[in-house]
């Protein structure tokens, strides 16, 4: 065991845990002031809920044994057999904070979905999908690409830290919860204004300072890749948040501060399944790309007419699925030698091998997503009552109000 690589991953795990008190401080800050706590109640719950889930059966169905590809079994139930002596999935750093650190990652991925059902589900139907979602969408996802055995990581498809298990995974969701909620009350009619944007550049500082952790960790250990996906994750920020502006700014005329916000965080997302398989240049095309490609998804979603509050699959999905097809075009064995070379190196099968392992993801996340839903809403039902919704989430939810003015 190595010192120094366990007191970067105790640093690198800290770091994401503190990204979804960023979420809940940019979610917050994006939504009326009726449901600003109910907003950010979402992302601090899963703080509690998925870590218990996580040690009484979720890493082991995420990384315990193969079962044919698709799952872990449940040899790891309540953390069985994880101690602090290194694991199958490092040499150098202890099983259980290799387990803490996927914890994190588990914590921020429902928490992410949260943002297009915002200001109009039911507290309860948000506890069991959260944990529904979590067990049957997200555990077999995360194995798949990341669990030793997993059909994607066999085959090759590569995601460094999280573009298709977290980005295009809980987009997906996203998706079909905004569809099946229906929009919110006036929503098309009135404007719905962000009613705290300092807030949001908060949650989005704390998001881009926590995404270091989550980038740069996910190297699991203090040396060159790690550096690497450091570096490019600022270059690939840096670039989409000017990408984003500058797009609004020719489209709409002004740059807002809410785009320079969305922007990195667009980024972020982008980048993230390619940090540590490619170089600055190339992470400079991704961010390039993303700020703009994510600002044009907003823009269209307005056209196709659906409510997803707060633009979880214009930023994560098309960020998600851009990154990961990019990872396909960019990689390069010349800055990680355990990567692969993508298209633009010389493999395009790199490329086929990202979009099936992308695709694949999107359909499954959709299909279990919509029967979870349907049965949430079968049991407790999904969307609060109309009264509710106007009246707001805080009072009729949570009996309290997060402004007292």
């Amino acid at each position: 065991m190595n010192t120094g690589d366990t007191s970067f991953m105790l640093v690198a795990t800290a770091l994401v845990m503190f990204m979804t008190p960023g979420l809940a401080l940019f979610y917050g800050g994006l939504v009326r002031n009726k449901n600003v706590l109910s907003t950010i109640m979402h992302s601090i719950c899963c703080l509690g809920l998925i870590s218990f889930i996580w040690l009484a059966y979720g890493y082991s169905l995420a990384f315990g044994p193969d079962l044919g590809g698709f799952i872990g079994n449940l040899d790891w139930i309540g953390l069985k057999g994880v101690g602090l002596d290194p694991g199958p999935y490092s040499d150098t750093i202890p099983d259980l904070l290799f387990c803490a650190f996927q914890l994190m990652f588990a914590i921020i991925t429902p928490a992410l979905i949260s943002g297009a059902y915002a200001e109009r589900m039911k507290f309860t139907a948000f506890l069991l999908f959260t944990v529904l979602w979590s067990t049957f969408v997200y555990m077999p996802v995360c194995h798949w690409v990341w669990g030793q055995g997993g059909w994607l990581g066999k085959l090759g498809a590569l995601d460094f830290a999280g573009g298709t298990v977290i980005h295009i995974n809980s987009a997906c969701a996203a998706l079909v919860a905004a569809l099946m909620l229906g929009k919110r009350k006036g929503w098309g009619q009135e404007a719905f204004h962000p009613h705290n944007l300092p807030m949001t550049v908060l949650g989005a500082g704390i998001l881009w300072f926590g995404w270091f952790g989550f980038n740069a960790g996910s190297a699991l250990s203090a040396g060159k890749i790690a550096t690497l996906a450091f570096f490019t994750t600022q270059i690939a920020t840096g670039c989409a948040l000017m990408s984003w502006v500058v797009a609004e700014w020719i489209i709409q005329g002004k740059p807002t501060t809410l785009g320079a916000a969305s922007g990195a965080v667009a980024g972020l997302v982008a980048i993230t399944p390619a940090a540590g398989f490619v170089g600055p240049v190339s992470a400079t095309i991704i961010g390039l790309v993303a700020g703009a490609l994510c600002y044009s998804a907003i823009l269209l979603k307005g056209r196709l007419g659906y409510d997803d509050a707060l633009d979880v699959v214009a930023v994560h999905g098309v960020g998600g699925l851009w990154g990961a097809l990019a990872t396909g075009l960019f990689a390069s064995v010349a800055w990680n030698p355990d990567g692969a070379n993508g298209l633009f190196f010389g493999n395009p099968l790199q490329f086929l091998i990202q979009a099936i392992g992308a695709g694949a993801a999107i359909v499954y996340s959709l299909t279990i997503s919509f029967v979870i839903l349907k049965l949430v809403d079968m049991t407790v039902g999904l969307r609060v009552e109309r009264d509710d919704e106007i009246q707001g989430l805080d009072i009729t939810q949570h009996s309290e109000i997060g402004y007292n003015i």
